[in-house]
């Protein structure tokens, strides 16, 4: 099959498949899945609730003529006529941290239904090593009466989104690639290089690539991890953390990590992913899951130090009237998927405060409808103790003078306000 001729399905259209649909669409004929419903109809209005994607650039590419453009659907029968299908459905952890493989097993069992000789299917999903071809390629057989690698063919090429940033977009980001067999490498590299500009990497096997995208992210979360601790090391010894690590940052070879909620579709679920795998073949990951669980105590750890402000200024802790600044899981991005501001909320809300949540980049019907929190639209006054949780640009231009009750304290996880308004910082 020749390139030029690739008829691609990018099935999932959140934050990873929107971006790579666009820009597939630019180049090819592209159907854009989803089952949602209500997605589907929102971007067809050529808006994207996630913010990745521009309206203008949603719109300049929705299906423009026979030989490129985007069409999006939330009919599957859409996908027949296509012979390269690209998955970028989420893959989450449950509530016991197990990962949960249904979305990416539904996909294949839905592409499964339309899939011919000589189609190519390439998961972008976050996986453990071995996923792939141990649970999703026995679907695609049995369902579809076809088989691997002489009928159709796998490859694997890991999603490296990062939400809100707009200079790491998606074509700006050296893609990883693989295939089902050489041959299939090589088509699969050459479809992708044909729109990232940054350029690909061609891994030897679809298992390498699956082990290089699960262990960028949990790297990243043992390196923040070890800074979340020495904040709590600091803190015992009056030290600033943020003074700390701005003088060993002055060492060429030193990782500027900063401390930290850590949360997120990506480093605060992929170690998991890993200690999965590792766990089903016999080995228990140590420093992997210590990482993991000094990560997931931090919420916790940084309402007990708010309520220890609060004793020493001598304010009730009870109904106490606090101010939470922001509940998405990063900054100045919308995403609330597996946000660690959460834990904060829940662990005020223990001590029985009265908790109000301001952020103006999430959706108060994803925020309700999540996790049960109505949050504010407009911010009052008289708060008895402000944390920063989220450092969205618009937090850094409020007077917390003009908020804060007497004796009020003001909390700060990101380390980006301004010193002289702060109680502490993490």
């Amino acid at each position: 099959m020749n390139i030029k001729d690739y008829k691609i399905a990018v099935i999932g259209l959140g934050y990873v498949g929107l971006p790579l649909a666009v820009e597939f669409a630019k180049k090819y004929e592209v159907l854009g899945f989803d089952i949602n419903k209500g997605r589907v109809s929102e971007l067809n209005s050529g808006h994207d609730s996630t913010l990745e994607v521009s309206d203008e650039d949603l719109k300049e590419v929705i299906k423009q003529d026979t030989n490129k453009g985007l069409l999006i659907s939330s009919n599957e029968t859409d996908l027949k006529d296509c012979n390269v299908f690209i998955v970028t459905v989420p893959t989450p952890v449950d509530k016991n941290n197990r990962p949960i493989l249904t979305p990416l097993i539904k996909a294949s069992e839905t592409i499964s239904k339309y899939l011919k000789k000589g189609d190519i299917v390439i998961y972008e999903s976050t996986v453990y090593p071995g996923v792939t071809e141990d649970e999703c390629v026995p679907i695609l057989e049995q369902v579809s009466g076809l088989k691997y690698n002489k009928d159709f063919y796998c490859g694997y090429s890991p999603e490296r989104i990062n939400p809100g940033d707009k200079t790491h977009t998606v074509t700006k980001i050296k893609k990883v690639t693989s295939g089902s067999t050489p041959e299939t490498g090589r088509l699969v590299d050459a479809l992708y290089a044909s729109i990232i500009t940054a350029g690909t990497h061609l891994a030897p096997t679809i298992k390498v690539a699956e082990a290089a995208k699960v262990i960028e992210n949990a790297q990243r979360d043992i390196n923040i991890a070890f800074v979340n601790e020495l904040a709590k090391i600091f803190n015992k010894l009056d030290i600033d953390t943020h003074a700390v690590l701005e003088a060993a940052s002055t060492k060429w070879n030193f990782l500027p990590f900063k401390p930290g909620l850590v949360g997120g579709h990506c480093i605060g679920v992929d170690p998991y992913y890993l200690a999965q795998k590792a766990q089903e073949v016999g080995y228990h990951p140590e420093i992997i899951l210590a990482g993991r669980r000094l990560n997931d105590s931090m919420g916790e750890y940084v309402a007990t130090e708010v309520l220890k402000l609060m004793v020493q200024n001598e304010i009730a802790v009870k109904n106490a009237k606090v101010l939470m600044l922001g509940i998405t899981f990063k900054e100045n991005c919308p995403d609330i998927r597996n946000t660690k501001a959460i834990d904060v909320y829940e662990a005020l809300k223990a001590f029985h405060m009265d908790v109000e949540v301001y952020d103006p980049w999430a959706s108060p019907n994803e925020v309700k409808e999540e996790y049960g929190i109505n949050t504010i639209e407009s911010i009052g006054k008289e708060y008895d103790a402000i944390i920063h949780t989220v450092a969205h640009n618009e937090f850094l231009e409020l007077d917390l003078k003009s908020l804060k009750a007497d004796n009020a304290v003001v909390y700060d996880v990101k380390g980006s306000l301004n010193n002289q308004e702060v109680n502490k910082r993490l």
